[in-house]
């Protein structure tokens, strides 16, 4: 609970907490118990006594944690607290509940149940950061600024460049985990080996009619060892965690005191330091971050699970019940936190050009490699613009004034074919064309 906040979107955290974990498993059973009194399996006088029953409420979830230590999972302790429930108030009903069903049924469905509105919220929250990202992108597009690789300054290129590929990127893991929900979200009705045989020949049909209720897609058979959608689902999750991760460095990278292009948000109490009152941490960027660092483990924890024995699993099922309601807690904490960063993000483009100036015009040496090409080749011009780096280095000069005075240099290009060569604003490529296209691709 102490962290809970910081890591957690409040939404996704009430999907998984005990209550609603208890009433997921509550509404199979209660959906159930509709769908076999309505094909005339079990009594229509049933169906009240354990739809009134199946409310989590009232259920002591401590002495449901503590049987199922004995149990083996939560649904056994489930089921025979809900029997009671019902018996104390129709002993007939009470025969009916749980009908034809094992608690693999219960704890598969109900988890997808939970599933379905946690991702479901989280790909809201993406929603939200793309709108924020579009406009970010839109704004900046003629934002100047130096391009970073392997951390070093490279050539010039926009903001809203930067912002169109966290745009992208976030387009593209939204889009696979909406698929990936969308084949996860299957109704689990198997009975014991996944053959409905206490329920004859009726299996099928009360399948359907619960999958129909339940709002869920009916498999071709039960899953209970075949546990490839969670799998798939937990690699979509963890995508979006690095993704989100991705423009989380780079915002915590542009927010560093000696870079100060952009930073997060500020407000009252936030990012502050216990004992330096001037710092600003990418408080962020830190949670996504640290999204980013676990959600390849738990999603791991999912594919190493898939082995699972003959008809139901031992080990590998249990492994899952923790694992892939925590990797969706950790992803919605980091898409709550950054679409709320982006939103507010302050970008400083007074200082994206005076860094992109600093270097006395280095991040230009391939524009005007590239000029000097034209006459003397590109090979020996890359030598002559990388001997001119060094030389401009040495002498803390700019790289122009060291090409100005190279003889050959000179020979080949005009001081004012020197200055449109060193000019940043004209060596920005398509990089807004770029950004347009970005935005103009369709929300997947």
């Amino acid at each position: 609970m102490l962290t809970q906040a910081l890591f957690v979107d409040p939404v996704v955290a009430r999907c998984f907490d005990d209550r609603a974990t208890l009433q997921a498993m509550l509404d199979f059973e209660a959906t159930l118990a509709r769908a076999e009194a309505a094909l005339g399996i079990i009594p229509a006088t049933a169906v009240a006594p354990i739809v009134a029953a199946a409310d989590a409420d009232g259920f002591d979830v401590a002495e449901i944690a503590r049987a199922a230590a004995g149990a083996g999972n939560v649904a056994i302790p489930l089921v025979k607290a809900l029997t009671a429930r019902v018996a104390a108030h129709d002993p007939e009903a009470a025969r009916y509940v749980h009908w034809g069903a094992t608690s693999q049924d219960a704890i598969d469905t109900g988890l997808v149940l939970q599933l379905r509105e946690g991702v479901r919220h989280v790909i809201g929250v993406l929603a939200e950061l793309d709108e924020a990202l579009v406009s970010l992108s839109d704004r900046h597009v003629d934002t100047v600024m130096v391009a970073r690789t392997w951390l070093q300054q490279a050539t010039p290129t926009t903001f809203g460049r930067k912002a169109a590929g966290w745009l992208a990127a976030i387009r593209r893991t939204r889009s696979g985990l909406e698929r990936a929900l969308r084949e996860a979200s299957v109704v689990q009705f198997g009975g014991a080996s996944g053959t409905l045989a206490a329920l004859g020949d009726r299996g099928l049909d009360v399948a359907e009619r619960l999958a129909r209720e339940l709002d869920l897609t009916l498999p071709a058979l039960p899953w209970h060892a075949e546990r490839d959608r969670f799998a798939a689902l937990a690699a979509a999750c963890a995508n979006v965690a690095g993704i989100l991760g991705k423009i989380a460095r780079d915002v915590s990278l542009l927010a560093q005191s000696e870079v100060a292009e952009a930073a997060e948000p500020s407000a009252p109490g936030r990012g502050g330091s216990s004992t330096m009152p001037q710092k600003r941490n990418p408080v962020a960027c830190a949670v996504a971050l640290a999204a980013a660092v676990r959600a390849p483990g738990l999603a791991a924890t999912m594919f190493a699970a898939l082995a699972q024995e003959h008809e139901r699993g031992l080990g590998g099922w249990h492994a899952e019940w923790e694992t892939l309601p925590e990797l969706v807690r950790v992803v919605s904490g980091s898409a709550h936190m950054m679409a709320a960063a982006i939103a507010g993000l302050h970008v400083d483009a007074t200082r994206m050009r005076a860094n992109l100036d600093a270097t006395r015009g280095f991040a230009m040496a391939e524009s005007f490699k590239t000029a000097l090409a034209a006459s003397i080749g590109l090979g020996r011009a890359h030598d002559l613009v990388e001997e001119a780096s060094r030389s401009a280095t040495a002498d803390g000069r700019s790289l122009r004034e060291a090409l100005e005075n190279d003889a050959v240099v000179r020979a080949h290009m005009s001081p004012e074919e020197l200055d449109r060569a060193g000019d940043p604003d004209r060596y920005l490529g398509v990089a807004a064309e770029f950004v347009r296209r970005s935005i103009a691709e369709p929300a997947q």
